[in-house]
């Protein structure tokens, strides 16, 4: 859907896009996902959430990133020194949400990140906060997130220069803090056919703003077909997808694929696989 989805996380991925969302389904749930990024780069996610209390959910998640080994190179060995390194990321998030009243939900989501480069490492906590709100208009509502917020940090490590020289010192910089903002509806909804529609803007601290526009159609919410476009966005515009839901012995079962294309690079897959389990 173009990442414009704020406004309708209603599901287990709320743990990703508004943690605000994990109100709005009554089920506990798991979620895995695997994406085939460009140039040998994989993404692996997971979570899980429990609900407690009537209105309070819990969730746990792990996002994780790494490449291949690469070369390390130099200006004098531009084949290679011998040496190899790589690159990862983690975040570890724990969140919690509670709907206040029927049209009001809210979220937050505490993350621990940390990563790598060669000698390099970098490390910190960061957090999520978002707002869920049914308008009360037809389907209509929106939502505020804003996600990597936290304060400064700087890598560790010491690396060596082409002339021989050791540099252990760097300079502190914030995270890449996001705004997003998010409306979503469906202007058709009937026992067989559902249209949902959604526009978010976001306002990153270290580039430009741009505008998310997604849609997805459900077909008596069993088969599921998405697509969106970005604006404003240099690497990358259009993405879609389809998936399907079904019940199985003990769980509720969605399993979706997408592909988003970024324009120089190709094209990215994800498939992911939520399960649903009753909350006795």
């Amino acid at each position: 859907m173009g990442e414009s989805f704020v406004a309708v996380s209603d599901d287990i991925s709320a743990l990703y896009w508004n943690p605000a969302g994990l109100s709005e389904f009554n089920e506990n749930a798991i979620t895995a996902s695997y994406t085939q990024w460009f140039v040998d780069t994989k993404l692996q996610y997971f979570g899980g959430v429990y609900k407690f209390g009537g209105n309070n959910t819990i969730g746990i998640s792990v996002n994780a990133l790494q490449t291949e080994d690469m070369k390390v190179t130099t200006e004098l060995q531009p084949f290679g020194t011998g040496e190899f390194f790589r690159f990862s990321d983690i975040a570890i998030g724990l969140s919690y949400s509670r709907k206040m009243t029927e049209q009001f939900s809210f979220g937050f989501t505490v993350k621990y990140i940390e990563e790598k480069l060669g000698n390099l490492k970098m490390s910190g906590v960061v957090g999520d906060l978002g707002t869920y709100y049914k308008t009360g208009l037809g389907t209509s509502r929106f939502a505020v997130v804003i996600a990597n917020f936290g304060g400064q940090i700087s890598p560790s490590g010491t690396i060596t220069t082409v002339n021989g020289n050791q540099i252990s010192e760097w300079q502190q910089f914030p995270p890449p803090t996001l705004f997003k903002i998010g409306f979503a509806i469906e202007p058709i909804l009937d026992a067989t056919n559902r249209l949902t529609t959604s526009i978010q803007l976001n306002s990153p601290n270290d580039n430009a703003e741009n505008v998310n526009l997604g849609f997805e159609y459900a077909f008596k919410e069993f088969l599921f077909f998405r697509g969106g476009y970005k604006i404003n966005v240099d690497a990358e515009n259009f993405s879609a997808g389809a998936g399907f839901k079904l019940p199985i012995s003990f769980a509720m079962t969605q399993l979706d694929y997408s592909i988003a294309n970024y324009k120089d690079l190709g094209l990215a897959h994800r498939i992911s696989l939520n399960l649903y389990f009753p909350n006795f």
